[in-house]
């Protein structure tokens, strides 16, 4: 049986990349990804060979895992973050799933062994940089409409500042996408304090990170990118500050035992 590793390797930082996730690198003979993904990596990649596909090309960097796989090279597919949140994992079963149904012609696909290696997600490293965003309740929604609709987006925002959850934003704005960010803020702005605390991450665990934390009245569109995470605390969420430090917690309901 021939091994395919669907690996996670969080954030960025080197030093944040689980052990489990570089040993799959380091067994593997063929690392499929988009390009930074593996320069972040460092030396665990050389010696490798590299299967660069860009940016939009994840149905064929899928596609090419399973292919190197199933002729017989350990081979790992590589994403930033989770690769199960918003990321590779998701369209390799997807298309394991259409090779089952036969609307695909791979049948070696099916003898591959695939392993799924988690990593740290950027909504759970930007909470650690400020404290405790996710304390409490908490979803993640997408605001690219490519592949989902609007009305659908629109609708998930709505259920999520009616249900009072902290929301990481991913795929917040893009350069052909730059109001969706501003009608989520509008929408949960209905829900809860013009005050609650926002965090913008920006190339988190990264040389370059740039952290703020701001009121959510303040969140704007022209100030986020897609290498930024949003996250928007939910009613009770709290900015404290000590000194030149400031953190954001949202309680958990310890306060009735304190």
């Amino acid at each position: 049986m021939t091994k395919l590793f669907v690996v996670g390797t969080g954030p960025g930082a080197a030093d944040l990349v689980a052990p489990r996730a570089r040993a799959a690198v380091e067994a593997s003979t063929d690392l499929v990804a988009y390009g930074l993904y593996l320069a972040l990596l460092g030396d665990v990649c050389d010696g490798k060979t590299h299967h660069d596909l860009p940016l939009g090309e994840e149905i064929n960097r899928a596609r090419l895992a399973l292919d190197l796989a199933a002729s017989g090279k350990t081979t790992a597919l590589v994403s930033s973050g989770d690769i199960g949140i918003y990321a590779m994992a998701t369209l390799v079963f997807e298309l394991l799933d259409r090779q089952l149904q036969g609307q695909e012609d791979q049948p070696a696909w099916l003898d591959v062994e695939v392993e799924v290696i988690p990593g740290i997600s950027a909504m759970q490293a930007g909470a650690s940089r400020v404290g405790a965003l996710l304390g409490h309740d908490f979803c993640t929604i997408s605001l690219s409409d490519l592949l989902t609709p609007w009305q659908t987006i629109e609708k998930r925002i709505h259920s999520a500042g009616s249900g009072d959850f902290v929301v990481s934003f991913y795929n917040p704005v893009s350069k052909k996408r730059d109001w969706q960010l501003n009608s989520a803020r509008d929408i949960l702005l209905q829900y809860r304090p013009a005050e609650t605390p926002v965090l913008l991450g920006r190339q988190l665990t990264r040389e370059d990170e740039s952290i703020r934390i701001i009121r959510l009245d303040q969140l704007d569109a022209k100030d986020v990118d897609m290498f930024t995470l949003v996250s928007v605390g939910n009613s009770e969420s709290r900015r404290i500050v000590n000194g030149s430090r400031e953190w954001v917690y949202t309680p958990r309901g310890y306060r009735k035992k304190l």
